[in-house]
């Protein structure tokens, strides 16, 4: 059993895709920089973050994505390693992501990939 998600509510609900923590670049006008959030792409290709990994499934995520169609890619411009951004279909935002290691992006990455051309 799945402790914080509605896997043990809705036995017959496929496990998210993809899970973890990924650093996300903050630019609003009064924050700047990175902040570590809990991200979890569901097999409906959303990408929801939270706060915090224990707030899934017992708080809205802070907010969600749709992935179809969206650009997503390795990005060197920022100068740090492992970074990858995702700009989605809908909107003009452009979200830049930091993983921990080369290997956890490349899990990201394809998982996106898959989101984004279901």
């Amino acid at each position: 059993m799945v402790v914080g998600s509605d896997i043990s509510r809705y036995p017959n609900t496929p496990r998210p895709t993809c899970r973890g923590y990924l650093h996300k670049r903050t630019q609003s006008a009064i924050l700047k920089g990175w902040r570590k959030r809990w991200f979890v792409l569901k097999h409906n290709g959303c990408l929801h973050y939270y706060r915090h990994k224990k707030d899934e499934g017992k708080s809205r995520p802070l907010e969600v994505t749709k992935l179809e169609g969206a650009e997503i890619g390795v990005d060197t411009s920022l100068g740090k390693p492992f970074v990858f951004k995702c700009i989605p279909q809908s909107g003009n935002r452009i979200f830049y992501f930091c993983a921990t290691s080369n290997q956890e992006m490349k899990r990201w990455l394809e998982a996106m990939d898959k989101a984004v051309h279901p």
